[in-house]
């Protein structure tokens, strides 16, 4: 019986395909450069493997026996198989497959989501078949899903203090002071920082911002994680902020933000592209990180 398929079984069942496409053992000679004797030689070996017969050959012809049939079709149907399989062997031998998880920073500028969406455009000019996945959340949670390898990559700002992480900066994003419509320093005509040093200010807890931020005033009721959260709290014209200067814009123009001494009060926030440094990154996640940092101007990694 035929219980482990080998390779000298895989010729056996070629050559029975062959003899029986040429219609006998004569006529498939010339096919498998061998004499009459030495196929009817290896027939018998394969009948030997199976434990039954598969074909008749005498003063009435070649023919196949009903399991020598039903066998045929089985051993096209193997090759078939075998012939998708090396084409798909073959296929994924230059394609990149998997998954990839970017975490993003929330409230991106609309320029930093066009530059990420023309790296997902060149990702997917790639030979791939790969399931990206983004997930937006507070630079906070996207160190703790790195340090936890739920994440593959990150956009965000960081305090880089965390030295499982490694950093390569993309782009800055401009941040300013504000105040509501309702908060005195509104209609203030002159503003100082002096005037500011009372004011109840939003708190972030991230402090590698806090402790970029000019102005750190000694009175905060208001804490927030979120820029959505801490432009709630500005626009109620009862704190103080720093916000994203392309998230306040649209509320300035509507005369409900005003930016307080934008020359002195405003710094730029350093974003990168952050990987745990512990992990060997896939073919995938290479070749995503390389068109993230081309698309946003950076030289990719060696």
């Amino acid at each position: 019986m035929l219980s482990q398929l080998r390779d000298l079984d895989l010729q056996l069942l070629r050559l029975f395909v062959t003899v029986v496409e040429c219609g006998g053992f004569s006529a498939a000679q010339g096919e498998l450069g061998l004499s009459q004797p030495s196929i009817s030689i290896q027939m018998a070996r394969l009948e030997t493997r199976l434990g039954y017969r598969l074909c008749e050959r005498g003063k009435g012809g070649f023919r196949l026996t009903p399991k020598g049939e039903h066998l045929l079709q089985a051993t096209r149907r193997l090759f078939i198989a075998i012939e998708g399989f090396r084409n798909e062997a073959h296929g994924v031998a230059d394609k990149l497959l998997g998954e990839v998880r970017l975490g993003l920073s929330e409230a991106l500028d609309e320029r930093v989501l066009a530059q990420l969406s023309e790296a997902v455009r060149r990702f997917r000019r790639r030979n791939e078949a790969v399931t990206l996945e983004l997930v937006t959340t507070t630079p906070a949670e996207l160190e703790r899903l790195l340090l936890q390898d739920r994440l593959h990559l990150a956009i965000g700002y960081f305090a880089g203090t965390q030295s499982a992480l490694e950093h390569v900066e993309l782009f800055s994003e401009p941040q300013g002071l504000y105040c509501g419509i309702g908060h005195p320093a509104f209609a203030e005509k002159k503003t100082t920082r002096e005037s500011l040093a009372d004011a109840d200010q939003v708190l972030h807890p991230y402090r590698f911002i806090a402790a970029d931020q000019p102005l750190q005033t000694t009175r905060s009721s208001a804490r927030c994680e979120q820029v959505d959260g801490s432009l709630a709290f500005v626009l109620s014209g009862a704190h103080l902020g720093y916000l994203p200067r392309h998230v306040a814009q649209p509320w300035i123009e509507r005369g409900q933000l005003r930016e307080l001494l934008p020359d002195e009060l405003g710094f730029d926030v350093a974003f990168s592209l952050t990987r745990h440094r512990g992990r060997h990154p896939g073919d995938a996640e290479q070749a995503f990180a390389s068109d993230l940092l081309e698309a946003f101007g950076q030289p990719a990694a060696d």
